[in-house]
């Protein structure tokens, strides 16, 4: 499942018009790169509750024939004749759960297409070079109720390292911060659906659960970054030129 809308709207330069996870990175919507990092590790189904704008998401679905390839459409017959092979077996399925609810609320109202005993959520507007095979084995064998992905970003405005007599060194343009935070790639046990309530955050449940012991924390010190803010789409565009390292399929 893809929480669409995620940690919220900072990039308004880009969302007046479109959702955050229509955003393109290399010419292809975040969500696109976060379906093919699932799809990489054998996952194609998913659910993708629909909230600011959902229209967009739904309409590139609907024609994602046209968006990915070449063409060519006869005027006279409106014959179209699709010139490439279609890319990914995604089966998805597009849930309207309101404009203006809130992400444990988003969760909650996708319950009744959940078929399976554990399934996995993220939010749509982060990439990974993370391995979904291992996060999903470890969250089995931790037989938790829900698994969160730990990471170490870096802070945006760089850092430094001060001596013992108080002078600065070592500065470094980006320094990664030393505490664990959600990276948004997680697992859920259904037992999840007990925790969450109407109209709340999803993150609401992880105390209630943390005290029960029922949180594990999957550890991935390799690649991962949130597109927040317009430096972060540039950033992501740039690397996607260079090095993609979340382009693992």
């Amino acid at each position: 499942m893809i929480l669409c809308g995620g940690r919220g709207y900072r990039l308004k330069e880009e969302t007046e018009f479109i959702p955050k996870p229509m955003i393109q990175i290399g010419g292809q919507p975040v969500l696109w790169h976060i379906l093919n990092i699932y799809s990489h590790y054998g996952f194609n189904d998913f659910v993708i509750a629909l909230g600011y704008k959902g229209n967009v998401i739904k309409d590139y679905f609907a024609n994602k024939k046209y968006y990915d390839g070449d063409f060519t459409l006869d005027t006279k017959t409106k014959k179209i004749r699709h010139l490439f092979k279609p890319a990914g077996g995604y089966k998805v399925t597009l849930v309207d759960t309101g404009l203006d609810s809130l992400t444990g609320e988003r969760v909650r109202l996708i319950k009744k297409y959940i078929d399976t005993p554990n399934f996995m959520v993220t939010y749509g507007d982060g990439v990974s070079n993370i391995n979904i095979n291992q996060l999903y084995k470890y969250h089995l064998h931790k037989k938790a109720t829900a698994t969160i992905t730990g990471v170490y970003p870096y802070l945006r405005y760089g850092g430094m390292k001060i001596d013992a007599n108080g002078f600065a060194y070592n500065f470094e343009r980006k320094a990664q911060i030393r505490q664990t935070i959600n990276g948004g790639f997680m697992v859920f046990s259904k037992k999840i659906f007990n925790y969450i309530k109407p109209n709340s955050m999803i993150e609401e449940v992880f105390t209630p659960l943390s005290k029960e012991k029922r949180v594990a924390v999957f550890e991935h010190k390799g690649f991962w970054q949130s597109m927040d803010t317009y430096q972060d789409m540039e950033e992501l565009n740039a690397l996607w030129d260079k090095t993609a390292p979340w382009k693992i399929w």
